[in-house]
């Protein structure tokens, strides 16, 4: 097969339909899902394939019984018409905020560090001065995120360096390095140990995060090296409210970064070690992709803030 005649790109042949076309066939897996989805007929949504890929030069996808599956073509033509498409969005939505006279909206991503402080404060310093920005809270697990940002649902994500920051797509900036420890409630009977070992805790409950998070396989690699298994008896949960009402009602011991439970009365932090369970904090967003005025201004405020964190975590007097 030849190289493909890139004009045929620009001669309006290819039309935005058929990006859309093509991502939502990937995300369901079958023509049906796809024409449901996008509520037209199966008839329409094979024609406009044919068309795409009659344009491009080459199969997108692999029909089989159970669907379809994008070819070594289709995954990489899918991955640069997310990002375009999302890009389409943003230039739609910075259009829509000039006409209503809105400031602008920002879509923050978080996954429980940077919950209790770092968010919270950037919030509040950017509604002080900019009180028309709206800002939407959206928690999930780092994957997710990554997902939502890339697609363009999530303008920035804020918390832990995770394996899905290595994405090319993704540009990452560390803010400050936030400890991670034990935590127990004030009158847990753990909290009496002096430097208590791994071994030692092993008999109580444990919360530990989601698996799809980096500090749970961070924590399994630590109980590893210490010759132990990962607790059986166990939760794994991320919902900060969760976890907060089970550490203060109940006898677990949980691992969270240790401004979550800052200035908590009712919670005590252990002095147990972790070696290799780190929390590098910080932003990350689309690399290259246009950003909105409130955008630039959030990330402003997080760069701020995350200044004035960094000083405290190293007992130094904030501005």
């Amino acid at each position: 097969m030849g190289a493909m005649d890139l004009s045929r790109l620009l001669d309006g042949r290819l039309k935005v339909r058929h990006l859309v076309l093509a991502t939502v066939i990937a995300e369901q897996g079958s023509l049906m899902g796809a024409a449901e989805r996008l509520h037209i007929t199966q008839p329409v949504v094979t024609r406009g394939l044919r068309e795409l890929e009659a344009v491009l030069g080459v199969g997108l996808f692999t029909r089989g019984p159970c669907g379809v599956t994008p070819t070594i073509y289709g995954a990489v033509f899918i991955e640069d018409a997310q990002a375009i498409l999302a890009q389409i969005r943003l230039a739609g939505k910075h259009v829509s905020e000039l006409q209503s006279g809105i400031v602008g909206r920002v879509t923050v991503g978080n996954h429980l560090s940077g919950a209790n402080l770092l968010l919270p404060r950037t919030i509040a310093r950017l509604k002080r001065d900019y009180p028309n920005v709206t800002v939407s809270v959206r928690e999930a697990t780092p994957d997710r995120l990554a997902e939502g940002l890339i697609i363009g649902d999530v303008d920035v994500v804020i918390g832990r360096l995770t394996p899905a920051s290595d994405d090319d797509r993704i540009a990452w900036r560390n803010l400050y390095h936030e400890p991670i420890r034990i935590v127990v409630r004030s009158d847990h009977p753990a909290a009496t140990l002096t430097d208590p070992g791994l071994d030692e805790l092993m008999g109580y409950p444990w919360v530990l995060p989601v698996p799809e998070t980096a500090l749970h396989r961070e924590m399994e690699l630590l109980f590893s090296r210490r010759g132990l298994d990962v607790p059986a008896n166990r939760v794994e949960c991320t919902s900060i409210l969760t976890v907060r009402t089970l550490l203060a009602e109940t006898d677990p011991l949980a691992v969270l970064p240790v401004l979550i439970v800052r200035g908590d009365k009712d919670l005590s932090v252990l002095s147990t070690d972790l070696p290799g369970v780190h929390s590098p904090v910080g932003v990350s967003v689309v690399r290259g992709r246009t950003m909105s005025p409130a955008v630039r201004i959030f990330l402003d405020c997080l760069s701020q803030v995350g200044i004035d964190i960094e000083q405290s975590l190293h007992g130094q007097v904030s501005r």
